[in-house]
């Protein structure tokens, strides 16, 4: 019954694991490109979008036109 006692904290087990194939010049690597990659996509944007604005926006001008 040690859960109560009031002087008492619980802490979280500590360890230090290394994993036992870590390249840290390979993980930078990835995360570099990962990093380019994630920025080259960022910029393109999708050509469909720009049809779909211009679609919706015809016919929200269309309904405007036939209701007024």
């Amino acid at each position: 019954m040690g859960i109560f006692l009031p002087g008492r904290k619980v802490t979280p087990r500590r360890f230090a694991y290394e994993p036992r194939y870590y390249n840290p010049e390979r993980e930078e690597r990835l995360r570099r490109r990962l990093r380019i990659e994630r920025r080259a996509l960022s910029k393109r944007r999708n050509p469909l979008s720009l049809i779909y604005f211009i679609i919706l926006l015809l016919m929200a001008l269309y309904v405007y036109n036939a209701l007024g």
